[in-house]
């Protein structure tokens, strides 16, 4: 894992990316000497940047007249091409057209790989109620680029399947990009009064895997229950056709 950048992209807010991007920034970590570097371009909830251990870097792109300024976003590829090594980029909803727009406009992607970097789209689709708008964010993230995909599963609002029982992964929606997908990580629903409450605990304390096991907050059963879900979320990750 060397001279990666890795982008998470998903439209639909609250579905996940800022822990999307949490736990892959610690899975990349942990398969490179080299420092990681990792960009909060979220301009309401820069939930990302306040995880101290892995010195998030805010991307400003945000006016004083609350407008998306998107030559702003020149810092973020500036920085990202100044050196080598893995980035990981969470992206807020409110950011998600601008610098989409940006990178397809200014042909980043293209840029990034001519630079020796090999580019990645992480999108989340989600399940129950929010199976519908991240579906068509997945297709519409896949329409508009040729990067490759890593779909992640987020089951923490229900199953990824229709009315009719069909899961997200046998639908044509899905059928007709699956070549574009290099590997599926699923956030797995597990049960919310112990697993649930104890990432929750972990994400409120913005708080790495290893904090976590180094914390006397946490107790030796809390701390089972976490490594038990990275355990799961690193194999899955292990998996990726990179």
């Amino acid at each position: 894992m060397q001279n990666t950048v890795h982008f998470i992209l998903q439209g639909k807010g609250g579905i996940g990316k800022t822990l999307v991007s949490t736990i892959l920034a610690q899975w990349i970590a942990g398969k490179d000497e080299a420092p990681l570097r990792c960009y909060d371009t979220d301009q309401e909830n820069a939930t990302f940047s306040r995880y101290k251990a892995m010195e998030v870097k805010h991307v400003p792109v945000m006016t004083d007249s609350r407008n998306i300024d998107p030559k702003r976003f020149d810092a973020l590829m500036i920085d990202i091409l100044e050196e080598d090594g893995n980035c990981v980029v969470d992206n807020g909803a409110n950011t998600f057209s601008p610098l989409m727009g940006y990178l397809i406009e200014n042909d980043c992607f293209s840029l990034l790989e001519e630079s020796g970097r090999k580019v990645y789209i992480h999108t989340i689709v989600g399940g129950g109620d929010t199976l519908h708008d991240t579906a068509m964010g997945f297709v519409s993230t896949a329409k508009s680029t040729n990067v490759p995909l890593v779909l992640w599963e987020n089951e923490h609002f229900g199953l990824l399947q229709s009315a009719s029982g069909k899961q997200f992964t046998e639908s044509q929606t899905y059928a007709d990009n699956a070549a574009r997908v290099k590997g599926r990580v699923v956030l797995t629903q597990r049960n919310a009064d112990t697993f649930g409450a104890d990432i929750k605990k972990m994400n409120t304390a913005r708080l790495t895997a290893n904090e976590v096991k180094e914390s006397d907050k946490f107790n030796v059963m809390e701390k089972q229950r976490i490594k038990v879900v990275f355990r799961d979320l690193f194999e899955q990750l292990d998996k990726v056709q990179w």
